[in-house]
């Protein structure tokens, strides 16, 4: 399996962000995490990530135990975080060099011309991220998580400040990179996930409401919507 979580949880004082959640992803699968604000889902992509610990539970990527070796998971992951922290006086460019250089990137200046042209940067690619908008920000923050050509992406809102042109590119990005590649991302955007998606899991107050691909959750709510399936199951 390319992610494993096993009875993870978290707690920010007396709350339970995350309550003892297991799942597995394997390669080739694009995985849909829903869930309400407040549900636990970035907690949980963070401690996938190794940017925060559980307080009990693993989780494993590419065989590798995050919290053991979280240097060497990270090397497995491609990561862009809700927040998208970017340097804003830094060039397209130079970002992108800087990233790649943290990784040890063979051939950088390559791999950074083919990764611009990837994710549809070129117009952008001299300017300050700073100076760019909030959508071809967001680009640049997916640039940075393929840069090193990670075997797992971890996508929190990916398409957060795209108009509708974009939403489709990303999306056509997303399904190719799924090809070859385990995915996980989070989204508020339903028709996003019925349309990359085969599988869904959905978290609500910290634990797993369902974990099914898109036509069981379906055969399982008679056919109901995504939209009307995600309401059931949290709306409680």
């Amino acid at each position: 399996m390319s992610i494993e979580v096993t009875q993870l949880t978290r707690m920010y004082g007396e709350q339970k962000a995350v309550d003892d959640i297991s799942f597995s992803l394997k390669k080739g699968e694009i995985v849909g995490f829903l869930g309400p604000n407040g549900a636990g889902k970035s907690t949980t992509m963070k401690i996938i990530t190794g940017y925060i610990r559980p307080d009990v539970g693993t989780a494993v990527v590419g065989g590798v135990n995050v919290q053991d070796d979280p240097i060497a998971a990270k090397r497995k992951i491609g990561y862009l975080p809700e927040a998208n922290p970017l340097y804003y006086d830094m060039y397209v460019q130079e970002y992108l060099d800087f990233v790649a250089d943290v990784h040890k990137v063979a051939d950088r200046k390559q791999k950074i011309s083919s990764i611009i042209d990837t994710v549809g940067l070129t117009p952008e690619k001299r300017k300050k991220t700073g100076q760019l908008s909030k959508g071809y920000k967001q680009r640049v923050g997916l640039a940075a998580a393929l840069i090193h050509d990670p075997e797992v992406l971890v996508l929190d809102e990916p398409t957060t400040g795209l108009d509708p042109n974009q939403i489709i590119e990303i999306r056509e990005l997303i399904r190719r990179l799924g090809k070859n590649k385990t995915v996980l991302f989070s989204t508020h955007i339903l028709h996003e996930v019925e349309a990359l998606c085969d599988r869904v899991i959905i978290i609500s107050r910290g634990k797993i409401v369902a974990d099914d691909a898109l036509q069981g959750l379906k055969n399982t709510f008679s056919n109901d919507s995504l939209e009307e399936i995600f309401k059931n199951l949290t709306m409680n």
